[in-house]
Parts: structure tokens; C-alpha cells; sequence
């Protein structure tokens, strides 16, 4: 069996902090977070709570279909975000992981042609990945399980 990260509700909770703590370190305050479903939806209820940033919208992106099994490339799901509510804002992007990074690839890129600025932060972060975070809890090269998609 492949080792794993595992990461526990205890260790979500340092992490969201961590990551909150990152961009208000940086000086950078979001005016929209937009949260990559499903495994996003949790770092980014967590940011926004930590940041006090009430904005917050969803995207869905299908691209895995199990352990190491993806399409080919990641679609977006409608409805896709709204370009009025990106026009001229400071998006930030919330996702579990960047793996290959792909899905957070396609979702900045339609981001980046309507909004003032757009800045990534995931928990975990794999080296291979296309995408350079801004904002990185850890990096590791190891299968993940999360605590939201564990059965134990």
C-alpha cells in the first residue's frame, strides 16, 4: 500500500489558521474567496471566517474520478462564478490540494480575465504541480486523506 498523508480535523484546523495567517501576514485581503468544490469548500469556509471576508462563491470542477484516476482534463461545472461579481475584485482561490494543479490552473485562468488580482492558497501542495501557490501549508509528494473523505 502507497504511505499517505493523513491529515485529521485537528490538523485542518491548524492548517486553515496557518493559511489565514499567511495572507494576512502578507498584507493581502481578499475582497472575493471562491472556493474549489468539493475539497475546497472546507479551507474555504475557514479562511473566510478567519479573514471576516463574508464573499464567498463556489466552482465546481470535476477532474478526479479516484485514487490517482482523473479525466483527461478538469471541466468547469455550471453555473460557472459570476464575471459581474469578479469584475474589479481580489479573488482568492481555495482548494484542498494542487496535485497536478490543473483544476486550480483553469479556475485562475477564468479568473484572472475579469477580476483586479487572483492569488491561490491550498492546504497541501505536491511538488509536480504546474501551479506555484501563493499560499502553501504543507507540501508533500504522498497520496492525501482528508478527513472529510475518509471513512475512518
Amino acid at each position: 500500500m502507497t504511505e499517505r498523508e493523513i491529515l485529521t480535523w485537528d490538523d485542518f484546523g491548524r492548517a486553515g489558521r496557518a493559511l489565514a495567517q499567511q495572507i494576512a501576514d502578507d498584507g493581502w485581503r481578499p475582497s472575493l474567496i471562491l472556493a474549489v468544490a468539493r475539497g475546497g469548500l472546507f479551507a474555504a469556509g475557514s479562511i473566510s471566517y478567519a479573514l471576516d471576508v463574508k464573499n464567498l462563491h463556489v466552482v465546481n470542477v470535476e477532474f478526479y474520478t479516484g485514487v490517482d484516476e482523473r479525466l483527461d482534463t478538469p471541466v468547469m461545472l455550471g453555473p460557472e462564478p459570476s464575471v459581474a461579481d469578479m469584475t474589479g475584485a481580489h479573488v482568492l482561490i481555495v482548494d484542498d490540494v494542487a496535485d497536478t494543479g490543473e483544476t486550480i490552473k483553469l479556475v485562475r485562468d477564468f479568473c484572472t480575465a475579469h477580476a483586479a488580482e487572483v492569488r491561490t492558497a491550498v492546504i497541501y501542495e505536491k511538488p509536480h504541480t504546474i501551479i506555484n501557490c501563493e499560499y502553501v501549508w504543507k507540501r508533500t509528494d504522498k497520496w492525501i486523506n482528508f478527513p472529510w473523505s475518509s471513512l475512518t
